[in-house]
């Protein structure tokens, strides 16, 4: 990790099949995508290397956050290699890979944030992203949970 880098990791009680589906899926996507009152209003993924993504969320009072970027590498159910822009944010574009490692039918995600610089990295960490992520990886694993005891693909 260097000084640019930001480390997510979490464990599902999922194989990693569904929890890269639930990565990559707009219907999916829209389940749990977010922190508590934020919810996917615009969800568009090309899963292809060079594929472009676009999510629009809306919170409390009307607020809107924009996001997008490309694929840059997709290997299905295992890795992720993506960019990531915030509209309006004018840092630069951060690198996003997520691994999605399978052990006795749970899934450890690991998503590394590389920021173009340690500023970058180190503004993010002043804003709630680090609630935003648990609680909308909270929702994540609540839809997990209900995905497989419902016996959906």
């Amino acid at each position: 990790m260097s000084e640019t880098d930001l480390v997510l990791t979490r464990m599902f009680a999922a194989p990693r099949r569904l929890v890269f589906d639930a990565f990559t899926r707009p219907e999916l996507l829209r389940r749990w995508h977010g922190a508590r009152g934020w919810h996917l209003v615009v969800c568009e993924v090309d899963l292809r290397p060079g594929g472009a993504w676009r999510f629009v969320s809306r919170g409390p009072g009307g607020a809107e956050l924009g996001q997008s970027g490309v694929f840059h590498e997709v290997a299905a159910p295992g890795r992720l290699v993506q960019s990531e822009v915030h509209d309006g944010w004018e840092e630069g574009e951060a690198l996003v890979t997520t691994v999605f490692d399978e052990r006795d039918g749970r899934t450890v995600m690991t998503t590394t944030v590389r920021y173009p610089s340690r500023e970058a990295r180190d503004s993010v960490l002043r804003t709630p992203m680090e609630r935003g992520a648990g609680e909308a990886y909270d929702r994540l694993a609540g839809m997990l949970d209900e995905t497989t005891a419902n016996g959906e693909p």
